[in-house]
């Protein structure tokens, strides 16, 4: 049998939801979710565990002392868990503390006069967190006088200078910046919206619609998401961007799934044309505990992994996007490893994407170790090294840069 790093064997249903496999063991049995769920993701948590109050769960970066997190969004009954925060950096006005008038001195240091100090602007930009970033950018402007986006912009070209911009961004608005390049245009980059939309927790969908419109007067996500869109992906995107998926916190009723498996195979294997709206509204509002329980039932049930299910009954870009949110939930480590991994294989690298993924990997530190050690795993040799195999220049640095 091949090994398929999604698929967790149907032994491991137990109190709690499957964790992701411990890259850090040479055995195979799972340890406890080490890390950060999925790109930006929150946490998952074992069924019924809620974070002490006032505590938000971010990126698994340690909460700052000063930082200052905004409230979660408002219920919109008075039952049910609390809403998630959103992730570091996807709050607006939000920025670390302290004086960093040192790191834009460096910045423009690296751009004023003759020629331009890449490895300087390297230095400063690979090692900060998006508050740090968004401080960093405010501090330019009071200080320098002058906008730290465009000078970058400016002073630098090609892949290089889309890394630099996109870590200036911030999180929130590359995000925002790639929905918009999605849809952009003729035909849709429906990796792209993917990779951005799908699997996030609600707050940042939240936070994404609301930066899409204050950035885009006049347009709505979800608006120009649906017009690019048709059929089956359309309704299941449409479902998602309501962000009202169950919370990670909400426990995992496992008689519900078992039901929900049921109903599953029946809307797909035992049907001539696939139920897709019923298969849409159940991974839409499932959470990642939901969705792994999920697949645990189904392999115990119908001996038949739920991905490879997937694959069996759809198609297109409702295969991608459905196998997507299921490895978001299964091994997000894994997932990113492969999505890096296919943006290098083949005759000539893809770099846009291997920049966009590199970038947006690096915002979570503790994800990305992770992803480089089931990188690793799954391929056999370094994320690093293959980096460095099939990028140069001033590109190949900031790249390792940040995946260092």
């Amino acid at each position: 049998m091949s090994y398929n790093p999604y698929h967790q064997p149907p032994a491991m249903h137990s109190q709690g939801p499957p964790a992701q496999w411990d890259y850090n063991q040479r055995q195979g049995h799972p340890a406890p979710y080490p890390g950060p769920h999925g790109a930006y993701g929150q946490q998952p948590s074992a069924p019924g565990w809620l974070p002490p109050p006032g505590v938000a769960q971010q990126h698994g970066y340690p909460a700052h002392n000063n930082y200052q997190y905004p409230a979660p969004p408002p219920q919109q009954q008075g039952y049910g868990p609390p809403p998630a925060f959103p992730s570091l950096g996807y709050a607006p006005g939000q920025m670390a503390p302290g004086d960093f008038r040192r790191e834009a001195d460096a910045l423009r240091k690296a751009m004023k006069g003759f020629g331009t100090d890449e490895k300087g602007l390297i230095a400063v930009l690979a090692r900060l967190d998006p508050l740090q970033v968004a401080a960093v950018r405010a501090t330019y402007q009071s200080h320098i006088r002058r906008d730290l986006y465009a000078d970058v912009k400016s002073e630098t070209s090609g892949y290089f200078r889309q890394g630099l911009v996109a870590i200036i961004d911030g999180p929130l608005a590359h995000d925002t910046a790639l929905v918009r390049e999605a849809v952009q245009g003729i035909g849709t980059k429906e990796w792209l919206l993917n990779e951005v939309l799908l699997g996030r927790s609600n707050a940042d969908l939240r936070a994404i619609q609301s930066a899409y419109e204050r950035t885009y007067r006049g347009r709505s996500l979800q608006q120009d998401v649906a017009d690019d869109l048709s059929f089956k992906t359309k309704t299941l995107f449409a479902a998602v961007l309501r962000a009202a998926r169950h919370e990670e916190s909400m426990p995992v009723d496992y008689r519900l799934i078992e039901s929900e498996a049921q109903n599953l195979h029946g809307a797909t294997a035992a049907r001539i044309v696939n139920n897709a709206d019923e298969v849409t509204a159940l991974f839409a509002r499932s959470s990642d505990n939901e969705l792994r329980a999920l697949n645990q039932a189904f392999a115990s049930r119908y001996h038949l992994s739920l991905e490879s299910h997937i694959e069996k009954e759809f198609s297109g870009h409702m295969k991608d996007a459905l196998l997507y949110m299921l490895r978001t939930a299964l091994d997000p480590a894994m997932r990113d490893a492969v999505l890096l991994e296919e943006a290098m294989k083949g005759m000539g690298t893809k770099d846009n994407q291997l920049v966009i993924r590199v970038v947006r990997l690096h915002w979570n530190r503790q994800h990305m170790e992770t992803v480089k050690r089931a990188y690793h795993h799954r391929f056999q040799t370094d994320l690093v090294q293959r980096v460095k195999g099939e990028t140069s220049g001033d590109y190949q640095r900031l790249l390792v840069a940040l995946l260092e």
